[in-house]
């Protein structure tokens, strides 16, 4: 208390209105309100309850439930890495070899988005938006670990200003930032994007830095199961469905364990920061369509598959359930839900030059979002209307 109380008597009167460092408040505020419970309340006059559960901690809620798929993602980096050449350096070598390749990502991710969100609300003179702070660790996380810094660099800065800043901000986007990063990097640099080639390189897992020198082995395929069902080789019998749940197969960082994604998911569930009819709703549609297609072919995925392989539990769990661009009534929740898992097995299995539909599913869900609430609303009118009029 005796820190919290120095701070609000000399540090906080440098920043306020007349104050040496007034240019600089929205900074400070960001830096005070993580650490401290914030002494505000929604307004000045009137009864209400205020308690300490801000956006900021339903945010880092957001971000303790992404750490199961972020730690074993990176061990698997280092794994495929060991698997690529042949070598085996234990399991605490290889999660230190992700680690190396994973962090400065993040770093660059972070720096350039709450660097430039930080700019414009010393600029506004408004608080920063604290909805960065999960979006700046989802980004490295859906992105090949074989990704440049400088392309992550130049799509999360077009990110924050064309599909957030530009709308207002936290709160007022209609798409989601991190999806868009990702939608940038493919259709700008598509190659860079493939994500078939399994990042490693020559050496022993620590001997130089693994993001100078990558180099993708001779005779080793680190091609991952969508790719090899965009091209038409796939063999439902090649690929482990155990490895895909537990997180033993290529992909992105976040993409590649199902069961450290349900881990929390179950944590957002229990703590009601995402909505479980969202999750179940994507779930059932994917379900569904896999089936059907599984039904008339002999070469497509199990139903297993589909929900394993890939971005869709991560998309199901984490980026649809983004309340600022999915819908907001309970009926519409479920809708949005079953368009999103439909569509993004629909694309995965009919659009060979895109094989992972789940990111372009969730984006057309965040377009539709508004007309379903909508819609929905509209025939709640009607259905009370008529209620009355009876």
């Amino acid at each position: 208390m005796k820190l919290n109380d120095y701070i609000n008597e000399k540090i906080d009167p440098l920043f306020q209105k007349g104050g040496k460092y007034e240019k600089l408040w929205s900074v400070y505020d960001s830096f005070h309100t993580f650490l401290f419970v914030p002494r505000h309340t929604a307004a000045r006059k009137g009864v209400q309850v205020h308690d300490s559960v801000d956006s900021k901690r339903v945010i880092m809620m957001v971000i303790l439930a992404l750490v199961p798929a972020a730690l074993v993602g990176m061990w698997n980096v280092g794994y495929q890495h060991d698997l690529a050449l042949g070598i085996n350096d234990g399991w605490f070598m290889q999660f230190l070899y992700g680690l190396v390749a994973f962090l400065p990502k993040v770093v660059v991710s972070y720096v350039v988005g709450l660097g430039i969100e930080m700019t414009v609300a010393c600029i506004k003179r408004e608080e920063v938006a604290e909805g960065f702070l999960a979006t700046g660790l989802l980004i490295p996380m859906i992105v090949p670990v074989n990704t440049p810094l400088w392309m992550i660099a130049v799509a999360t800065a077009f990110s924050v200003i064309f599909a957030k800043e530009i709308f207002g901000g936290t709160g007022m986007n209609i798409f989601n930032p991190a999806l868009i990063t990702r939608a940038f990097l493919f259709f700008a640099y598509p190659k860079a994007m493939s994500g078939d080639e399994v990042f490693v390189r020559t050496g022993s897992a620590l001997c130089n830095s693994p993001i100078e020198g990558t180099a993708v082995v001779d005779g080793f395929s680190g091609a991952t199961p969508l790719a090899a069902v965009a091209d038409g080789s796939f063999d439902p019998a090649t690929y482990s469905t155990i490895d895909a749940f537990l997180g033993c197969i290529p992909g992105s960082i976040a993409e590649t364990s199902t069961l450290a994604i349900l881990l929390g998911a179950c944590l957002l569930l229990l703590t009601r920061v995402a909505s479980w009819r969202i999750m179940l709703s994507v779930f059932v549609g994917g379900a569904a369509m896999s089936a059907i297609i599984a039904a008339f072919s002999d070469n497509a995925p199990t139903v297993c598959q589909q929900l394993c392989f890939g971005g869709f539990a991560f998309a199901a769990v984490f980026m649809a359930t983004d309340p600022v661009t999915g819908c907001r009534t309970n009926t519409g929740k479920f809708i949005y839900g079953l368009f999103i898992g439909v569509m993004a097995i629909l694309i995965r299995m009919f659009n060979t030059g895109y094989p992972e539909g789940a990111m372009m599913a969730v984006l057309l869900g965040n377009a539709c979002a508004p007309l379903i609430d909508y819609c929905v609303v509209k025939s709640n009118i009607s259905k009370r209307a008529k209620r009355v009029n009876a």
